[in-house]
């Protein structure tokens, strides 16, 4: 499918999901950077799994918006695309590790601080800021027009840091502005506590936490939905790809699945 009709159906998608959307500004654009030869090939072979372009427009984010994308790492799978396309007319943050992280954790920052240095006809603008639950403004107060997370809420979940990091984007967040979450979609038969370990999240408990915290869920989207995910996994979503934690065993029945289904939310500050 062209990228053009990728963009009409991102917006019918939006649309049909129950909130209506903000049409991407100069849609084009955006779509250039998607199909831009310098993302990396291990992030354009998840695009059919995640649907940068569908998933953009439903949150309505522009050309001339201020994003903070939390924790992009070194890998940067959305921010190959977001912090160019924001470069001119917009403001890119990448809120990632502190000193507090660990070794793992901080290496790859350095990865992340160097890949922005080594590209900065894509990535000069890019503001870093310290993300670590609630301990750092991720941006000026009140300055941001959307939070985005990315596949981060069941750690913060496991962790007991949910309620910190909602505080942290609650404040960034203008009035009315917008918190998009994409994470890994639980079984409803079982108790989030049952499924912390294999990386899931209960969209209904997603949802509570969230608005508990000074949000309005505004609309779901069935974008990254994946109804062949059986969601049984030995090694939870870490089995499926791209984290093929058991490595070859099984790999054409995990290969079949795909990543993960996921649950798409837009939630707006009240």
């Amino acid at each position: 499918m062209k990228i053009e009709s990728l963009l009409i159906a991102a917006l019918a998608a939006a649309a049909a999901s129950g909130c209506a959307p903000t049409q991407l500004s100069d849609g084009g654009a955006i779509s250039k950077w998607i199909e831009a030869p310098h993302r990396t090939a291990r992030n354009v072979v998840r695009d059919e799994f995640r649907h940068p372009l569908e998933t953009l427009a439903f949150f309505g984010i522009r050309d001339d918006s201020a994003v903070v994308e939390i924790l992009p790492g070194s890998g940067g799978y959305y921010m190959e695309i977001l912090a160019p396309w924001l470069r001119d007319k917009g403001r890119y943050i990448a809120a990632d590790r502190d000193a507090l992280a660990a070794p793992q954790y901080l290496e790859d920052h350095r990865k992340l601080l160097a890949r922005l240095k080594a590209e900065p006809a894509l990535y000069g603008k890019v503001v870093v800021a310290e993300f670590n639950a609630g301990l750092h403004e991720i941006a000026p107060p009140g300055s941001a027009d959307f939070v985005l997370t990315f596949r981060n809420l069941h750690n913060w979940i496991e962790r007991r840091e949910v309620e910190g990091a909602l505080r942290a984007f609650h404040k960034a967040l203008k009035p009315g502005g917008v918190l998009g979450v994409v994470d890994h979609r639980g079984r409803n038969d079982l108790t989030q506590e049952a499924q912390m370990k294999s990386g899931y999240v209960r969209e209904d408990e997603a949802v509570a936490l969230i608005e508990k915290a000074g949000f309005r869920l505004a609309g779901r989207s069935e974008i990254n939905a994946n109804p062949r995910d059986t969601k049984d996994h030995p090694e939870g979503v870490w089995t499926l790809p791209p984290a093929w934690r058991l490595k070859d065993k099984d790999r054409a029945r995990y290969a079949a699945i795909g990543e993960s289904d996921r649950f798409t939310l837009k939630f707006v500050k009240q």
